[in-house]
């Protein structure tokens, strides 16, 4: 395993060598190569020709990144991620106020498969802490509660320099923040992306102004403007990580529970879903099943695999599922297309191949867009081909000799949304605003969903495969 520590720089000729020299003495269990990135933030003190020197002396381990103009630590670190090489990272500050003798225990949660991240906290208490700044501590405090507040988090330490990630994952987190913004702009977008975080005790020997510190009180002001923005801003995914649908459909987290939990009866102790994409449903469905999460997207394979590393009960595999089973994949007792088949030309093929893996007398259940006299614009920009009456979707199970157990149709009161939107506005996006206001009226909705006269948004199909011989 590769560890990369990530040194951002600005003015620390005093220290540069010395934290280096420390970083190259640990001997970290699991760890069997190291690099160092450092990236000067535009240093007037001399320290970018020491870090220079410092490639001369290492050049298999050094990897200097050398900034034309200051931007700030959050762009320091940010791109000593997207530089970095390692399977693991950690951000180290090159003025000895964290120590790397700490290295193995922050590192140790991640080597043993069991976190994605790892705060250091200075106030957890393990080892020696220099006394300092009472207004430092409570600032720290209070902008960590203010974070865990609106992550739903419980750090002690939201603040500290040192956090550990496995670094595939990080990659896919746009970082926003130039500056001291980083901190709740990271612990914001790994609480949404329901990463695994751990927190340890760390040794902490704090400097003073005139030693060299710099945060202000001007970054107690924007990190608490961060944590509010990043809590109405759901910025997780870098580059091309999900399309914006997927991403948008968690800001609707209710709605997916109730449809659900509406087909969970029939859900058995190994379920496989055909397009997981990002796994919006596997969060919900690993609550009480096993999951074989299946997907041909090579981006949201790499989503998946970071998400449920090490996760037990949750295998990722590629499989395409207009094509024949490879021979390696699990049979599962029931299977969940869930919003798939209208994204495919040849929509019968996914049903053939699911009954070649399905086990006998297990259970298919198939979601879908109902009514294509409510097809639209909205259809058309997230690349349905078609939406789906009764008829056709109890035609593909009959025609295999299967039983049709339930046949039912959901979310009525999105009927006049969709057909507002798509039909009069031709709008080509309800967007997060939209969904996640829906999201909060979806216990009223499936109250009245029983009452309401006319057919649902999304047609609901359960189907049992016969019993061999």
């Amino acid at each position: 395993m590769k560890l990369s520590v990530l040194i951002p720089v600005y003015n620390e000729r005093r220290t540069l060598r010395e934290i280096v020299a420390r970083v190259m003495s640990q001997d970290i269990p699991g760890v069997d190569a190291l690099e160092i990135v450092i990236v000067d933030d535009h240093s007037s003190d001399g320290s970018a020709e020491i870090i220079r020197e410092l490639e001369r002396n290492h050049p298999q381990i050094i990897h200097p990144i050398l900034l034309a103009e200051n931007q700030g630590k959050g762009n320091a670190i940010s791109t000593a991620i997207q530089a970095a090489s390692g399977d693991i990272a950690i951000v180290q500050d090159a003025d000895l106020e964290y120590d790397p003798a700490d290295y193995p225990a922050v590192l140790q949660p991640i080597i043993e498969g069991a976190a994605d991240v790892v705060y250091g906290s200075r106030f957890t208490q393990r080892g020696e802490r220099r006394v300092l700044y009472f207004r430092h501590t409570l600032a720290n405090r209070f902008l960590t509660l203010l974070s865990n507040i609106f992550t739903d988090l419980n750090l002690t330490d939201m603040e500290t320099c040192y956090k550990a990630f496995r670094l595939q994952v990080a990659k896919t987190i746009p970082i926003r923040s130039k500056r001291f913004g980083i901190e709740p702009e990271l612990t914001a977008k790994f609480a949404k992306r329901k990463l695994r975080i751990f927190e340890v005790p760390i040794s902490y020997h704090g400097r003073t102004y005139a030693e060299g510190k710099k945060i202000t009180w001007k970054d107690g002001l924007r990190a608490i403007w961060t944590i509010f923005k990043f809590w109405v801003i759901d910025d997780m995914f870098q580059g091309d990580y999900g399309t914006k649908d997927l991403i948008d459909m968690e800001a609707a987290p209710k709605y997916t529970e109730w449809t659900l939990e509406r087909t969970r009866p029939y859900v058995g102790q190994l379920l496989m879903e055909i397009g997981s994409g990002i796994g919006n449903n596997v969060r919900i469905l690993m609550q009480y099943t096993d999951v074989i999460a299946t997907e041909i997207d090579p981006v949201y394979l790499e989503v998946l695999r970071n998400a449920y590393m090490n996760t037990p009960g949750v295998e990722v595999h590629a499989w395409d599922a207009t094509q024949t089973p490879p021979p390696d994949l699990p049979q599962p007792d029931s299977i969940l297309c869930s919003n798939v088949i209208e994204h495919i030309e040849d929509d019968r093929a996914v049903v053939l191949n699911a009954d070649r893996v399905l086990k006998p007398g297990g259970r298919m259940i198939f979601i879908v867009p109902r009514g294509q006299k409510l097809y639209s614009t909205l259809d058309s920009a997230i690349g349905h081909h078609r939406r789906y009456d009764k008829d056709r979707l109890r035609g593909f199970f009959e025609d295999l000799g299967y039983q049709i157990e339930e046949l039912f149709t959901l979310n009525k009161i999105g009927v006049l949304g969709w057909w507002y939107r798509g039909k009069v506005v031709k709008q080509k996006a309800i967007g997060r605003f939209g969904l996640k206001a829906f999201n909060v009226m979806v216990p009223l909705f499936k109250l009245i969903d029983p009452v309401l006269p006319w057919p649902g948004l999304s047609l609901v199909i359960v189907a049992r495969k016969p019993e061999s011989g």
